[in-house]
């Protein structure tokens, strides 16, 4: 594993040393990790709500409730009952519990001062302000007006392209994560998303369109795979309403959202990356299993002719033969259009050491597709 992008996996371990850390030493006080931050919350605030607690930790409700039950039933707080409000329960520390908190004080930095050791006094006051800040973040990014729901992100544009909207000048946006491996993919780096790769600001984003009103016709939405994204559907509407059609790439895997978009007009041509005939298709997006029952609902809908598209396979030596170009024409026989592209090798291809075919080979694999799909395109040669 890389230098970066090790947030999540360094936090997790961080936290599961100091859980067993304090459930070892905290045992003879019949306490464990999971409550000790509220014995220390609540001593530090005495009188303070469960709410309260909640909202000081970033709790859920449940956690909080069930944390402080224990600590009622060892000794250590109380719960009252607000007068004025009975649906309030404020909660203080005992006499016991007083009676250890120095001692609970003493644990804690002795924990402190194992992980901070080898540290020089500046380096670890520099990594408690340097945890502070990212902590800060994390929680403004909680404290969002915005919801999940609304949530898109962009990780790339392509601000000019003359190649991915069939018949116009656009601008092409890449959104992050995808569902598939597929091992020949050239956008590696949006599939395993590092937890530090940049996203590109709403503002920025729109700002930029709309400055580019008039000079672009049209806007790409690509990936990783875009109906991934919750808030896709409002993002879309957002660039309609610039006066934008709208082209989607996407893998298939989720032929509802697909349709919802087609049927609210927020989708005027598909471009469906097709990756092979039904046998093989499993091993081609890189998975041990897959249902296909999404993907041929988005081959069945698409097929419908209700807006404009086209299938795209992307064709790799290792993976496609002429039989399963055989197969995949069968499969969709009367398509609107089939575009097979050339493999581009790169060092950012999931799996090294794939294959372009020949430009023989591709003309051979078009011309066995012609019988069932007459406009069948190479794209790439």
């Amino acid at each position: 594993m890389g230098k970066t992008g090790r947030l999540l996996t360094d936090s997790s371990i961080l936290y599961r040393c100091s859980q067993k850390y304090y459930d070892k030493v905290l045992d003879a006080y019949h306490l464990g990790s999971g409550q000790l931050p509220f014995l220390i919350f609540i001593y530090e605030n005495e009188g303070i709500t469960m709410n309260g607690l909640a909202q000081l930790g970033c709790y859920d409700k449940g956690t909080v409730t069930k944390g402080v039950q224990r600590l009622e039933e060892v000794g250590y707080v109380t719960i009252e009952v607000n007068p004025s409000d009975k649906r309030v329960r404020t909660l203080r520390t005992t006499a016991k519990a007083k009676q250890i908190i120095a001692q609970i004080y003493l644990i804690r930095q002795q924990w402190w001062d194992q992980i901070t050791k080898n540290m020089r006094e500046e380096e670890a006051a520099l990594f408690e302000s340097l945890q502070s800040k990212a902590v800060a973040n994390a929680l403004e990014f909680l404290a969002e007006e915005e919801q999940e729901s609304e949530r898109v992100g962009i990780f790339g544009i392509q601000k000019m392209t003359l190649l991915d909207y069939p018949g116009k000048i656009a601008s092409t946006l890449f959104t992050g994560g995808c569902n598939f491996r597929c091992p020949f993919c050239q956008n590696s780096d949006l599939v395993f998303l590092a937890e530090n790769m940049a996203q590109i600001p709403k503002e920025e984003l729109f700002d930029f369109l709309q400055r580019r009103q008039g000079t672009l016709e049209g806007i790409c939405i690509s990936g990783g795979e875009p109906l991934l994204q919750p808030g896709i559907e409002d993002f879309l509407r957002k660039i309609k309403e610039l006066g934008y059609p709208v082209k989607l790439d996407t893998n298939g895997s989720f032929p509802e959202q697909l349709k919802h978009l087609i049927d609210g007009g927020l989708v005027d041509y598909v471009a469906m990356d097709l990756k092979n005939c039904r046998e093989r298709y499993a091993e081609t997006v890189g998975l041990a299993k897959l249902d296909l029952g999404a993907i041929e609902k988005s081959v069945a809908l698409l097929m419908q002719d209700r807006i404009p598209y086209e299938f795209r396979t992307t064709v790799v030596k290792e993976l496609h033969t002429e039989e399963d170009m055989r197969r995949l024409g069968e499969w969709i026989q009367g398509a609107r259009k089939l575009v097979l592209q050339q493999f581009v090798d790169s060092d950012r291809v999931i799996q090294q050491g794939l294959h372009a075919c020949t430009k023989e080979e591709m003309e051979a694999f078009r011309g066995i597709l012609l019988p069932w799909v007459p406009d069948t395109e190479l794209r790439g040669l």
